[in-house]
Order: structure tokens, then sequence, then C-alpha cells
């Protein structure tokens, strides 16, 4: 896994500054920390029980370095962190300009989803953002769209390159899934996805035909080659271009010959052989489903395998898929599998197991019950059926219980939000216009008639081990909302809020999306990227809540960190860590992971 910095950042609070770090997986169980202000310890005995600190005399011209204690020996000392005026990191942006479509609608452009990766092997996380036009469309829907571009931000706001990905790609949730990981080992992030003729990379080179046009009468482009590219992370060079797989093929094999399900688009990181991670890019879910595994090594793209739902022996994989995707290993063997929605798929590109329940908006894979052993899946579905609400065994697909629907379920959510009852708690939009079905544990328990009004996103922000609800004071007349977090009080069964991030927006609708949420920096809780009302710039959100829970860095989590990679496809869904993270939980097991360090750095 990538070799991370302690990501040391100091915020000016009321009382002083609040100073938060990293603790890295390889970290030795009794490691401690010396904090120096300005080159002055200011600890009077080393830091055991967490990784963050309040320092009482710190002021905003302050200068801070952690220095870690590895068996009574202090080592070198981290970056230096200057003291942030607010609690959010504001990083301007580049906006592009709006334009106008070959029919004479104007558009312009917000900031939608992002995703992070270390592209230049410093230590910290560089910022890949997509831009989304005004006109953007779900694929159901006709009309012309304006070009998708991808920029990369590092966070002292230096604008690295821009990808226009041209006429030839659509715009909208489902076409473009970017994949931003360090797929080969160098220690430098790579960003992959799906380019056609007219794609410019970060250096100005075309790909393919700049004078090609496939869009037809409706804005579709159901004609020309497609394309799968990787590209270089710190300046956006293109790598490697081959033909996407799987291709169109027939449209009425994918559901409809109007460019509809034929592209529904997902990807994905897995590591595949246990060890390295592979690239896997996706096709299909309403009816075929394909996947495609890659691996990116020594310069060199090669496939691993292909798994096609119309296949002999994968009868019943048609129909399963979601509208997103999650990883992580159900079985226990060392290697990742492919959650797509109702059925996986192991390591080797073969289907373990479908449950047959049919395609769904919203899944959460985790260890949610801590009392069975394995994962589970908790997922919703869009057929009206007896389990339209569910959870599952991960390594097997035996429904573990579940609750009717009589409606497409959009929503669900799984969170440990009620310290009363053990793992976390589960519910559902199903019936959400009479209040909901209400909320449920682990094990299937319905704990209330009540449940939180707040399905799309679970972040740890503040000083306990409840998980918080994220999301956005949604306004129907302009379909965005302002980002937020909640508190579930379980004692009154509503909703408090702890923070209203007022001059941001959220994204994707009624989903209530942030740009990104993730464990950026500072300690093992989560960070928000939301982008400002105008986006003109982005805002990471930290917390400042002092904690004395010590749990190292949820990107050194296999489970968590692919989550971050894969989360903003298509209907955007919250990363969770592979061990039960929450209330009275256990300690958390010690990753079975290694960093790679930048090639460059160990040349010299």
């Amino acid at each position: 896994m990538e070799s991370l910095n302690r990501g040391l950042i100091a915020v000016k609070v009321k009382n002083g500054v609040y100073i938060g770090w990293r603790l890295f997986g390889t970290d030795p169980e009794e490691i401690s920390f010396n904090l120096y202000r300005d080159g002055i310890k200011v600890n009077p005995v080393p830091i055991t029980s967490s990784t963050n600190y309040l320092d009482e005399s710190g002021v905003e011209a302050s200068i801070y370095q952690v220095c870690s204690i590895v068996d009574g020996k202090e080592q070198p000392c981290s970056e230096k962190a200057e003291v942030w005026e607010t609690s959010f990191l504001t990083i301007p942006l580049n906006k592009p300009e709006g334009g106008i479509t070959p029919d004479g609608v104007a558009y312009s452009y917000s900031a939608n989803d992002a995703s992070v990766g270390d592209v230049d092997g410093d230590g910290e996380y560089e910022i890949i953002l997509k831009w989304d036009p005004s006109n953007s469309h779900d694929n159901a829907h006709k009309g012309y769209t304006g070009n998708v571009y991808l920029d990369a931000y590092k966070l002292n706001s230096t604008h690295l390159w821009r990808i226009d990905l041209g006429r030839n790609i659509r715009a909208g949730a489902h076409y473009t899934q970017f994949m931003v990981y360090d797929l080969d080992g160098d220690g430098k992030a790579e960003v992959a996805c799906k380019t056609a003729d007219g794609t410019r990379d970060g250096e100005g080179k075309v790909i393919g035909d700049i004078g090609a046009d496939y869009r037809n009468k409706d804005g579709f482009i159901l004609q020309g080659p497609e394309y799968l590219t990787i590209f270089d992370g710190m300046t956006g060079r293109e790598l490697v271009t081959t033909d996407y797989d799987p291709p169109r093929g027939k449209g009425e094999d994918w559901g409809d010959d109007e460019g509809n399900r034929v592209d529904r688009f997902l990807a994905c990181i897995a590591y595949l052989d246990g060890e390295r991670p592979s690239l896997v890019m996706c096709r299909g879910y309403y009816t075929r489903a394909v996947l495609a595994a890659y691996n990116w090594r020594d310069g060199e793209l090669s496939k691993v395998w292909m798994f096609d739902s119309l296949a002999p022996g994968n009868e019943g994989y048609s129909g399963q898929g979601n509208h997103s995707v999650s990883v992580a290993d159900v079985d226990d063997d060392g290697k990742d599998e492919i959650i797509y929605g109702s059925c996986v798929i192991d390591h080797d590109g073969t289907g373990l197991y479908k449950t047959g329940l049919g395609h769904g908006d919203a899944i959460h894979v985790g260890n949610f019950n801590p009392a069975r052993p394995g994962l589970e899946i908790f997922q919703v579905h869009e057929t009206p059926q007896a389990m339209g609400t569910e959870i599952h065994d991960a390594k097997t697909g035996e429904i573990l219980w579940g609750i009717p629907s009589t409606e497409d379920v959009g929503r669900g959510m799984a969170a440990d939000i009620d310290p009363r009852y053990e793992g976390a708690e589960v519910w559902s939009s199903t019936h959400w216009k009479t209040g909901g079905a209400g909320l449920y544990s682990s094990s299937g328990e319905k704990i209330s008639d009540l449940n939180p009004q707040s399905f799309n996103f679970a972040i740890w922000w503040d000083g306990d081990l409840l998980r918080e609800l994220l999301d956005h004071d949604y306004c129907e007349e302009t379909g965005i909302g302002v980002g937020k977090i909640d508190k579930w009080d379980y004692e009154n069964g509503r909703l408090v809020n702890i923070l209203t991030a007022d001059g941001t927006r959220s994204n994707n609708g009624t989903k209530g999306n942030p740009c990104l949420q993730a464990d950026i920096f500072g300690d093992w809780r989560e960070e928000v990227i939301w982008r400002t009302d105008d986006s003109t710039a982005l805002r990471i959100y930290t917390t400042t809540d002092l904690t004395d829970h010590r749990i190292y860095t949820l990107m050194h989590d296999p489970n968590y960190r692919l989550a971050i990679a894969w989360q903003n496809v298509a209907y955007n869904q919250p990363p969770h860590p592979g061990f039960f993270l929450g209330h009275n939980m256990e300690k958390p097991p010690v990753p079975r992971i290694y960093e790679v360090k930048n090639q460059r750095d160990l040349e010299v």
C-alpha cells in the first residue's frame, strides 16, 4: 500500500490549537509520540493513548511537528504543519469555461466527484476532481452534454493538469468512473478511465481522431471506438490506451438499443492475487454484466480475466448488478472479490454466488455484526419483494434476514448509531413517505419505529466510536443542498445537527454526496470535501474534537482504501473498513500490508 507521511494538521480552536496525525498500519503497537511547537516539545510525557492533542498555548503563527518514539528512541520528525484559521482547508479551483451544445443550449460547470491518490510520491494525497457540465444526463434521458474534465490539485492548491475527455464521452453519473491508485507499485498513483476519439491528455496530446463526432441527434454516443487509458498521475500524460473491454456489442444484450443500459459502467481496484492491485472495468447490470480485470506492470497493460454473465456456466448472474460496486476479501483467502450487487465475482474471474434478489441502488459491505464470523452485505433492491431490504452473508450469499418492500427502495444505510445494540444499525427508505420501516439491529431486531431521515452517507467525526450521518439540506427547487453532519439522538429518536457547512453545495441531486469522504489526514477519523456554492473552490473539512481512541489510519485498511477508490462510481456509497469500528469494538486487527516507497527516492 502507499507510503504516507504523518498527515499532520493543526487547527486554531477557541482554547488553543488542535493537532492530529496518522498512526500507520505498520507502526509497532508500543509506539508513542512527542509533539513540537516551533521546535519546543509541548507534551510533558510521551503521547501513548491517542494521535491528537490540544495545545492550549498554540497560536495561529505556530509551526508543529510530531516525532514517533520506538524502543525508547525518538525517530526523525514529521513534515511541518502550519495552523489553519478555520476547521476547513480551502483549495481554489481553475473552473472551466462553459459552452454551447450543437442544438444551441448553453451550459456551465460544477465541481463533482473527487478521489485522492499520492501522484508524486511525497506521502501526501493529491485530489483528482471531475468537472460536471450543467447539462449532464442520466442514461435514460436524451440531450447533448458538455465535455467532462478531470483535474489534479495538490493540497497547497497547485493545479497539476487537466484531462479533457472530449465530445465522445457523455457526461453523467454512469459514464466516467475514474480510478486513482498506484497500479504498478512505483509509489505514485495513476489515473484510469474510459476515453474516446478526441480525448486530450494532461500534456495536450490527443487520443485517436480529434475530428470525430459520434453523437447522434439525441446526444447519445452509440458508435465509434471506445478506449481504456492509463494516465500518469503527476502529469496527466497518456501512458497506454487500449480498446475498452467489454465493447458495446449488440445493444439488446444489455437491455435496449437506446443508449440507456448499454452505457452503464462501473469500475474498481482489487487485490486479485492478494499482493498487488488490479484494475477492473465493468459494463452493464440490468441484464448482461461483464467485468474485465487488468494489470498495469512495468509499463505493460495486460488482461487478467473477463467475466461475462452470458457465458456458459454464468446463468443467473444477469440482472444482479447495482448502481455501485464494492470490493472485499469475502471468503478470507487473502484475495479480493468484487461485490457487484446481488452477486459476487471471485478473485479468479469466476462467479462465487448470486442471491437472485436483483438490481439495487445502495449497498454496504463490512463487519456489521461482530457477533458472527466474517463480513456482511446490507443491500436494498429496486423490485418490490419479500426481501426489499436485507442482510446476507458476504461469503456464501445466505440471506440472514430482511423486510419486505412494496416499491423501489432507493436508499439504505448501515452505521453504528446506537450503543445499546451490538454492531451496526441499518435502515432504508422503504415506506419513507410514511416515516420509514424503522430502525433495525444488524441481527434483525427492530429497535424503533423511527429511523433517521438521512440515508446518504455516514462518517466518523466526533470523539466517540459511533458514526455520524453526512447529508445535505436539500432544496427541491434547485436540486442541491448545503452539506451537513448530524448525530442520531438514539434516546429521543431524532437527528441533532453538529455541522452545517454554510457556503457549500452537495453533488448528484437528492443523493446529497460530497465530492469525497475519506481519511485524508489527521487521525483515524474522516474528512469530507464539499465544493463551494459557486464551484470556485473545494473545502476539506476536518474534525477538531479530541478523542482518546487510537486507531491506525483507515487508509491502511485495504477494504476502506479500496472503497475510497470506488466511491466516485455511479451512485456514490460511503466507505467501510474490513473490521467492526463502533461502540464496544475489539482492538482492530493488524493489517497485513507493506508500504511501497517512491522508487525514485529509493534510487537516490
